[in-house]
């Protein structure tokens, strides 16, 4: 359809085509170059860490942060059940449990008293993912973390520019990770990376990247690692970004104050939260939640925007209901009741970067209509 709005659609409005042009005109097109070391430092620096480790993608990014925490069998890591299935297959990869934790049903993070409920003598880390735009309330986990001697990985990825009380997202764990995909804030297209304070845990990273070869001696390597390498072309493309990440965020306010200045007076659905008493939302996602009074799934409204050439994305399906997961044996018998009202019910209207406000007042006008009937 010509006038399709897509869920998502990026925006260029930097340097790109000048980092690019150049990295072409240098010849530095691959795993070396100046954008690389610039695209990991500026990163480091926004999120007031010490390093940054470039890498090709967020699932990536989380493989080698569970490899760097020594994530081994008999090792539980407590996660969200409402999140993406990288974070549980990095940690099943390196041989771990991954421990599933529900929700909070309005801000769709995990809180501390639910992993209070699941932490055991085998619990390595916490893996605390930030949904959607609102981050986990950190310091009572942190705390509680602390205390009993846990690891935090931070999965951040959809949190570019958001603080939490006032610190940077990204600079909570032992390790944190983004992701730099098309959707992102800040896209390199596909990429990633991880950030840390702690020099081994960085290094261990960067030796885990490029094939684990050993220093002084190419083709002799002291691990298993792989080719999770980012491209000077891509990091060019990230660190352009980057330097834009500022208007980035509060373009995306504003375009959730548009979205809800129309949507706010539905009592079919529920908007998303504007700000805690720790954050203000950053709307990776516009997130629409229909209410369970009036709907079992959101199959029917998400039909009727895909008619009206809306597009739309369902909301997370729950860990322990993958169907991959069912297969092999995995939290057999598990319930986590607002994970699977979530994912039933919710999905995100066009929330893309380069929406305009004419786009965002038929989308937010087409799910009115679409509920009336």
């Amino acid at each position: 359809m010509d006038n399709f709005i897509p869920v998502n659609e990026p925006i260029f409005i930097g340097n790109e085509k000048k980092y690019l042009n150049e990295c072409i005109d240098t010849g530095w097109i691959s795993s070396a170059g100046r954008f690389i070391t610039d695209f990991e430092e500026l990163m480091s620096k926004r999120c007031e860490r010490n390093y940054g480790v470039a890498v090709s993608s967020g699932t990536a990014a989380l493989e080698i942060a569970v490899k760097c925490l020594g994530i081994k069998e008999g090792d539980e890591v407590i996660m969200p059940a409402l999140t993406i299935i990288s974070c549980s297959n990095s940690v099943i990869k390196a041989g771990g449990t991954p421990v599933l934790v529900d929700c909070d049903e309005r801000t769709f993070n995990m809180t501390l008293e639910t992993i209070k409920e699941k932490v055991t003598d085998k619990t390595k880390a916490i893996m605390i993912v930030h949904i959607y735009g609102l981050p986990v309330d950190m310091d009572p986990i942190l705390e509680f973390a602390k205390e009993r001697g846990i690891k935090i990985i931070e999965d951040a990825a959809e949190m570019h520019g958001q603080t939490y009380k006032g610190s940077p997202c990204g600079t909570f764990g032992d390790v944190s990770i983004f992701s730099f995909y098309a959707n992102k804030h800040v896209s390199t297209g596909e990429g990633g990376m991880l950030l840390t304070n702690d020099k081994e845990i960085a290094e261990k990273a960067q030796s885990l990247r490029d094939h684990c070869f050993m220093k002084g001696r190419r083709f002799l390597h002291d691990d298993i690692g792989g080719n999770f390498r980012m491209t000077n072309l891509q990091a060019a493309v990230g660190l352009a970004q980057l330097e834009c990440l500022d208007t980035y965020i509060e373009k995306k306010r504003e375009m959730g104050r548009l979205y809800s200045s129309i949507l706010s007076d539905s009592d079919k659905f529920d908007i998303p939260i504007v700000e805690t008493e720790y954050a203000k939302n950053v709307y990776w996602v516009y997130a629409i939640t229909l209410k369970n009074e009036f709907y079992k799934s959101s199959d029917d409204i998400v039909s009727k925007l895909r008619d009206s050439a809306i597009g739309t994305r369902p909301f997370f399906w729950p860990l322990h209901k993958q169907p991959i997961y069912q297969e092999m044996g995995l939290f057999k018998n598990e319930s986590y009741p607002v994970s699977e009202k979530l994912s039933q019910l919710g999905f995100y209207l066009p929330s893309g970067l380069a929406l305009t406000p004419e786009q965002i007042e038929r989308s937010a006008n087409s799910l009115i209509e679409a509920v009336k009937s």
